[in-house]
């Protein structure tokens, strides 16, 4: 782990949350997108599981605690900004609550 980078990460231009785009590590399909505060980020790194920060249950949510859908992490990118994060993951299951493979399933236009 880079500790010089993590110490970049830009917390409070989300005011303390960070988006999260997550990336199947074999597939390279985008997932989800989630946010992390400091302290999920902190967990993930040492689990090498995906924890995030839920917004609508106001707390840490550990990626398959409940479902078994765990998220094994491979690799933890930043963007230029240090403001958001790309988890690149082993996906056990479906990372989707519908049940579908990835959250990114409804079309809206596709150029030809």
């Amino acid at each position: 782990m880079n500790k010089q980078v993590l110490d970049k990460i830009d917390f409070d231009k989300g005011n303390g949350l960070i988006p999260v785009i997550v990336q199947d590590v074999h597939t390279k399909q985008v997932l989800m997108l989630a946010y992390m505060n400091k302290q999920s980020l902190e967990i993930t790194i040492e689990k090498k599981l995906a924890c995030y920060y839920s917004r609508s249950r106001d707390g840490l949510w550990l990626k398959g605690e409940t479902s078994g859908h765990y998220q094994h992490v491979k690799e933890i990118q930043l963007d230029c900004d240090f403001d958001t994060i790309l988890l690149v993951v082993e996906q056990i299951g479906v990372a989707c609550h519908t049940g579908a493979v990835s959250c990114f399933f409804n079309k809206l236009m596709e150029v030809n």
